[in-house]
């Protein structure tokens, strides 16, 4: 692996941990003195995953910013990879409805993330934490595990032992192991269109688009979608009276 890649990677790992010195040290300026409880501590980790993932963005994208993808490769075409992005969202989905439908019916999983939720929390106390759970982070993963991760293993072994292992790891670091198949079935999409298109701006755009729409859902639409809601079941009541 090439020597700025393990830079990355240490950039990447930094970030994840910086908060146990970042959030204290945002604390101690006294902006967040009118806040208590939860709402403090989630605005903190909101003002602070802004800070931490926006510098980590630059830093990364400054070392592998003259990388080439998949050198001596064919890459795909301008048409084939923007067919491609959008084509990716809908494997994404497709792989992450699949999975939940193995974990709910044979594993006896609940459905629903934590994770998710704990940042839609986050997101609608601070807003500009939006821009790091919809582009940001994406752009983040798809380097790390994808370009750098997944890349390195694919030149040692096939796609579908890289892929697995990338994901894998992709899953692991999420920290929600009761849903590792639907973050490993999602990574494995990912790779997928890496090792497909031979650019990393295809999962990276497949996987920006697949978690602003998650955003627009949970934050944006909420109340319209919770309306809707309402509305249907009182449908149900009308027709089932009739």
């Amino acid at each position: 692996m090439k020597k700025r890649y393990w830079w990355v990677i240490f950039t990447y790992v930094l970030m994840q941990f910086s908060s146990i010195v970042g959030i204290p040290l945002l604390e101690m300026t006294g902006q967040y003195d009118r806040y208590t409880g939860n709402t403090k501590l989630q605005m903190l980790v909101g003002h602070w995953g802004i800070i931490s993932f926006a510098v980590a963005l630059l830093i990364i994208v400054l070392l592998v910013k003259n990388d080439p993808d998949f050198p001596r490769h064919e890459k795909a075409s301008p048409g084939k990879t923007l067919m491609w992005m959008v084509l990716g969202v809908f494997l994404a989905y497709t792989a992450q409805i699949v999975a939940a439908t193995i974990e709910m019916n044979l594993l006896g999983i609940e459905p629903g993330s934590d994770n998710t939720k704990a940042l839609v929390e986050i997101a609608e106390l601070t807003p500009w934490f939006i821009i790091v759970t919809s582009i940001i982070a994406p752009i983040l993963e798809e380097i790390v595990f994808r370009k750098i991760l997944f890349g390195a293993l694919y030149k040692r072994f096939n796609f579908f032992i890289a892929a697995i292992i990338s994901s894998l790891i992709f899953a692991a670091v999420h920290g929600e192991f009761s849903h590792l198949l639907i973050y490993t079935a999602m990574g494995l999409v990912f790779a997928f269109l890496y090792a497909h298109t031979k650019r990393i701006i295809v999962p990276i755009a497949a996987h920006v688009m697949m978690n602003t729409i998650v955003v627009l859902i949970n934050i944006v639409f909420k109340d319209d979608l919770e309306r809707i809601m309402r509305e249907a079941e009182n449908m149900q009541f009308i027709f089932g009276g009739f």
